[in-house]
């Protein structure tokens, strides 16, 4: 099977990429919402929380995009 790709001008990037975009964009956007609530104060250690995120957030992305 083909990976699916983007074609932006002549130039083909993987589809995974604009998905990775993405799912970092929605990460900064939890990332302040969970700063406000004060929940990287309870957790152990914060980056893992921020990856952890991440990977859910491009898996569910890539689930609703990618078939």
């Amino acid at each position: 099977m083909i990976a699916p790709t983007l074609n932006i001008y002549g130039l083909f990037v993987p589809a995974l990429l604009g998905l990775a975009l993405a799912a970092w964009a929605c990460l900064s956007l939890a990332r302040i919402g969970l700063m406000r609530i004060g929940f990287y104060k309870i957790t152990v250690h914060p980056a893992l929380t921020d990856i952890a995120l991440y990977v859910l957030i491009l898996t569910g992305l890539s689930a609703l995009f990618i078939q």
